[in-house]
């Protein structure tokens, strides 16, 4: 059985990469730049600070931050259901 995308807003996701490291770093309206410096590597995240963001969005959003925190169960349980 497929697991199902939460519905997570903009601010829970930042919480979230709070939580792992990045920290925000520039804002441009509602969009907010995560970033985080691991060795020399920048890795920079663009995050809609919506009530609401659309599946496809979050599954974006999903897959980029899946670059950065590869692996991870907490990434996965965080965004989708059991």
């Amino acid at each position: 059985m497929l697991n199902k995308l939460r519905n997570l807003s903009g601010k829970e996701i930042i919480k979230f990469l709070e939580k792992n490291g990045f920290s925000i770093y520039k804002t441009h309206g509602s969009h907010f730049k995560m970033r985080r410096v691991v060795l020399t590597q920048k890795q920079t995240l663009t995050i809609p600070v919506h009530n609401f963001i659309p599946k496809g969005t979050l599954h974006d959003i999903y897959n980029q931050i899946l670059e950065y925190i590869p692996g991870s169960i907490e990434l996965k349980s965080f965004f989708f259901t059991d």
